[in-house]
């Protein structure tokens, strides 16, 4: 997929430049005066490559703890991983740079929080995208506790408005769109409690949601916490699937591997992939799940 990233600079008052940092789309504002006083021991430390969210976000270093209470390098990428999917959607241009200016913060003497607005924007953006996997956006980032100014990581709205990256500028459903490869497959695994091996039988509006009735054969692939039972009486909803297309649901002669989790009375569809039996792909990706360890993503995400 296309990195919609712009590269990093950082802007001081007074302007000094930051020669690890190389972007021009965000900035920081800084006035040591108004620092955060507090007694915390900042250590800086390259951004390790096994730390998907941030290795390539435009600088190199960071500081540890984070700005969401990490203590070790460790604890970051358990955390961290659970959203390197949200930015292979491509939700909002600056989803990367935020999510990382918590979790993986650029070195500096002391740590800078994200501006509010630029977390109201990814989230606006973004949270449909979540509510469409039935997640949340979490507690942890709230947007209300993050400054108004003055001191925060900001971005550039002429250049953001380079690329359109708005939940209308691709209409396909959220779990409806995704490329066929092992890693793409895995992630949208990972996200889900269980799945299936089966065919659509029919699509129903209710409300702003599609409800998806599914065919009698139905082989599980990842059962998680559904029963036998469950499995026999299971219907899903594309959740505000109402107007947007899912090509998948059009064909009802393929097989396709069905994803889902339990959110409230309901099954949400997470995902949804043509089971082709010549995909090396999909083979690779059902072979890599016996032993594939996946990110908690309740704990982050509730």
């Amino acid at each position: 997929m296309k990195n919609l990233l712009p590269k990093l600079w950082i802007f001081i008052a007074p302007v000094v430049f930051l020669p690890s940092l190389v972007a021009e789309d965000y900035f920081v504002t800084w006035r040591p005066d108004l620092w955060p006083k507090d007694d915390k021991n900042y250590q800086c430390m390259d951004i390790p490559e096994d730390l998907r969210l941030c290795f390539n976000v435009g600088y190199h270093q960071m500081l540890l703890p984070n700005l969401l209470e990490h203590e070790t390098i460790t604890e970051v990428k358990q955390q961290a991983v659970s959203w390197v999917p949200l930015v292979h959607k491509a939700c909002h241009p600056g989803t990367q740079v935020f999510l990382c200016s918590l979790f993986a913060p650029v070195c500096l003497e002391r740590p800078i929080f994200p501006c509010r607005w630029l977390c109201e924007a990814v989230r606006d953006s973004c949270s449909p995208i979540m509510q469409a996997f039935g997640f949340p956006w979490p507690e942890m980032l709230k947007c209300d506790k993050f400054p108004l100014g003055d001191v925060c990581i900001s971005m550039n709205t002429s250049s953001s408005n380079d690329t359109d990256t708005s939940p209308g500028a691709t209409s396909v459903c959220p779990p409806c769109d995704n490329e066929m490869n092992t890693d793409g497959i895995l992630e949208h695994m990972c996200a889900s409690e269980f799945a299936i091996k089966t065919k659509i039988k029919e699509v129903k509006i209710d409300n702003l949601d599609r409800k998806v009735f599914l065919k009698n054969k139905r082989k599980p692939v990842k059962l998680g916490t559904l029963n036998k039972q469950d499995l026999k009486k299971l219907v899903l909803y594309l959740k505000n699937g109402a107007d947007c297309p899912c090509q998948q649901l059009e064909n009802r002669q393929s097989n396709y591997l069905i994803m889902g989790r339990s959110v409230g009375k309901q099954y949400i569809l997470t995902g949804i992939h043509k089971w082709d039996k010549s995909s090396k792909e999909l083979k690779m990706a059902l072979k890599k799940l016996k032993s594939h360890k996946c990110s908690a993503f309740e704990r982050v995400f509730k």
